[in-house]
């Protein structure tokens, strides 16, 4: 039959415990370094991704915008000749009618161009690059770090 036996302290045992402190304190602070180690790594894998985000973005809007500015550039030679014609049908003269063509097509592709661009910029200037899960584990450590402490 097993007994249970009582640990008794040993005389001086709170020496013992001071010695042990600094080791424990060592502990700990190798362990917050740790933490904030592993912290700034998930905030450098947070900024790597929303990086590639924009890059990917920015890339994929530079691809279209070269097939965008040809077929723009062979559309708006095509409407200026149609909307010169229609211009020249009512007797003006083929270089002002030209002119006028291009004028008024020129026009309305630079307000559409306009339009779409503040699109563009207010949609990505509603994207929030903030690293938001890095964020939320420094408030836990926080609140852990003033809760243990």
């Amino acid at each position: 039959m097993a007994q249970a036996m009582a640990v008794k302290p040993a005389p001086g045992g709170g020496e013992s415990e001071l010695q042990q402190l600094p080791v424990l304190l060592g502990r700990l602070g190798d362990q917050v370094t740790e933490l904030v180690d592993t912290k700034i790594g998930l905030l450098k894998v947070e900024v790597k991704e929303e990086a590639g985000v924009y890059l990917h973005g920015g890339a994929m809007i530079a691809a279209g915008g070269v097939v965008a500015a040809i077929g723009f550039a062979l559309l708006n030679v095509a409407v200026a000749l149609a909307v010169s014609l229609l211009i020249a049908s009512n007797g003006v003269a083929p270089p002002m009618s030209y002119a006028a063509g291009f004028g008024a097509t020129g026009l309305f592709y630079l307000i559409i161009g306009g339009l779409v661009a503040m699109v563009m910029k207010n949609r990505l200037a509603r994207h929030n690059p903030a690293p938001d899960r890095t964020i939320a584990e420094l408030r836990k450590d926080k609140q852990w770090l003033k809760k243990d402490l």
